[in-house]
């Protein structure tokens, strides 16, 4: 039996270890990692409690980020409940696994701390992690503060292991800002977290020797079609799995999750959609203008970028009364447009109100995002909105030194 661990009703942790202690409360079997910047203290802290006796699981170090994924594969097909953390390069490392864990159905968590990609090599945060794992097949979470770190891994588990889902489930959150920033968090007792959880239920466990499975099979042609379709829908159908399990979860602690989450949009002029803790600086920027100016800025920060919630953002962005929208990405473009705008570009082509939309490249490599920044950028968004058509380039880069960067000019008034 693993030793208790005393906890308090309000703690002082950082994104690191609330991550840590979620993976500690739910009794996972097996965390397979290799230390990466910033995400190392969550798996160093996991292996600490194993050390003292406060976890039964087992932790597994191994050579790299490609090995700790496989490990991590292997301890999910035997039917053990898996975790573990990475970061950038580490995380880029992974990738070839990923798409194994997510197309052999695996419910790994894994805790994602947002950090560049290089080259040049950088530590600090950006979304450019985040953005390189959207194709690969699992659910993403992106916590916008300590507290919902540890609240989002908590609900990652009973996420990927729902019977209806079994997908692998990343909680991201931001390297530094969010990970190394110490702020009030209330975790639940340990008996309390892990009945939420719940029991882990294995499906096709390779250690079943009454009922023999194969995972990681050949199919070719003649059923990898199939395989993929009935993979995809399974992630598509995950919001409603992930809308309960946040019901679920606001009837025990009284802290609500949506899958879009949307302030001061009734009545906003102009919007900006933006991720992670910048959420925060965006939200205090437009109440300020609000209060100051008079101008009706509203902000909408998706919570689950994988399935990418299509149909809460084309209804937050069918509004009359809204007239430009500006999305915020966090990563280096790589000769296209930002991988969030392109998202809600594409919900906006379905909503009648068709407001107009342009792209900011900001806080590449953990520069900083000030409330300062997000006021010019939204007064510049009702400045398109007077005009009736965009009044500067569609793309733009947010706090570069040097000259000013913007692409591809607007047809004006059309």
């Amino acid at each position: 039996m693993a030793k208790k661990f005393e906890l308090n009703e309000v703690e002082v942790w950082d994104g690191n270890y609330a991550a840590s202690q979620a993976l500690r409360q739910a009794q996972v079997d097996v965390v397979a990692a290799y230390p990466i910047t910033p995400s190392t203290p969550i798996v160093e802290n996991y292996g600490a409690y194993q050390a003292n006796g406060f976890v039964d699981g087992e932790f597994v170090m191994v050579e790299s980020e490609h090995g700790a994924m496989s490990g991590c594969v292997g301890a999910a097909a035997a039917g053990g409940r898996v975790a573990t953390a990475t970061s950038s390069q580490g995380f880029a490392l992974m990738t070839e696994v990923l798409y194994q864990a997510s197309g052999m159905r695996m419910p790994i968590v894994l805790t994602v701390v947002n950090r560049a990609l290089a080259s040049p090599l950088n530590v600090r945060g950006d979304h450019s992690d985040m953005y390189l794992g959207r194709d690969s097949g699992w659910i993403q979470l992106d916590a916008f503060n300590s507290q919902e770190a540890y609240d989002l891994t908590l609900c990652a588990f009973k996420i990927a292991e729902h019977l209806d889902v079994r997908l692998p489930t990343m909680v991201h959150q931001d390297g530094f800002t969010t990970s190394h920033k110490a702020q009030n968090v209330r975790p639940l007792q340990d008996e309390v977290a892990y009945k939420f959880v719940g029991d882990y239920k294995p499906v096709d466990d390779m250690l079943d020797f009454t009922r023999p499975v194969t995972h990681g099979a050949q199919t070719e042609e003649d059923w990898h079609f199939e395989h993929k379709a009935k993979q995809h829908k399974a992630l598509m159908d995950s919001p409603k799995v992930i809308d309960e399990v946040f019901k679920e979860f606001k009837e025990l602690t009284g802290r609500e999750y949506k899958r879009v989450e949307s302030y001061m949009m009734d009545d906003a002029e102009v919007a900006m959609v933006i991720l992670g803790s910048s959420v925060e600086t965006a939200v205090l920027a437009a109440k300020e203008l609000r209060e100051k100016e008079g101008i009706k800025v509203g902000i909408i920060a998706p919570r689950n970028f994988r399935p990418f919630p299509f149909d809460l953002i084309r209804d937050e962005l069918d509004r009359e009364n809204l007239k430009a929208v500006v999305c915020m990405d966090k990563s280096a473009p790589g000769g296209a447009m930002g991988a969030l705008f392109n998202e809600v570009a594409g919900a906006l082509t379905s909503t009648k109100a068709r407001p107009m939309v342009t792209n900011y490249i900001y806080g590449l490599g953990g520069r900083d995002f000030s409330i300062e920044e997000a006021q010019r950028i939204m007064k510049e968004q009702k400045a398109h909105a007077d005009a009736g058509h965009i009044t500067t380039q569609i793309q733009q880069f947010s706090g570069v030194r040097g000259p000013k960067l913007g692409f591809y000019e607007t047809r004006r008034g059309k």
